[in-house]
């Protein structure tokens, strides 16, 4: 990826169009948005297999980013993301997705990055 400056962040052509990046959310993505983006769909990817591997496939999965704390003091730096999942399946197993959630956080690329670092808290409800 390259990155060229703009009057207002940055910009990046991608496969999928332009992706324009600044600080200002007037001006395009804020990159603690694209942050926490990456953590929830990878997450959100992740689980979608784990549930397909498990023999309970999900209709569909919704996922509400819950709270986002970041700490003023060192630098606005993210600390605490809080995804929640709404997943909807007819066979769904409410007794296996504590480890559907375990495997999630274990197998997702992003939030393996971000451990140690920021606390990634994940929950779920189901949906039938």
């Amino acid at each position: 990826m390259k990155f060229e400056m703009t009057e207002n962040g940055f910009v990046t052509e991608t496969a999928f169009g332009q992706l324009t990046i600044s600080g200002n959310d007037e001006y395009g993505f804020r990159p603690y948005q694209l942050l926490v983006s990456s953590l929830a769909v990878c997450s959100g990817g992740v689980m979608r297999n784990i549930l397909e591997k498990m023999r309970m496939p999900a209709e569909n999965i919704t996922i509400e980013v819950k709270e986002v704390n970041r700490n003023a003091e060192i630098a606005n730096r993210v600390e605490k993301i809080h995804l929640h999942f709404i997943i909807e399946g007819q066979e769904i197993n409410p007794s296996r997705m504590d480890k559907v959630l375990e495997l999630t956080k274990k197998n997702c690329s992003m939030a393996q990055t971000v451990i140690g670092s920021i606390e990634l808290v994940e929950t779920y409800e189901l949906k039938k």
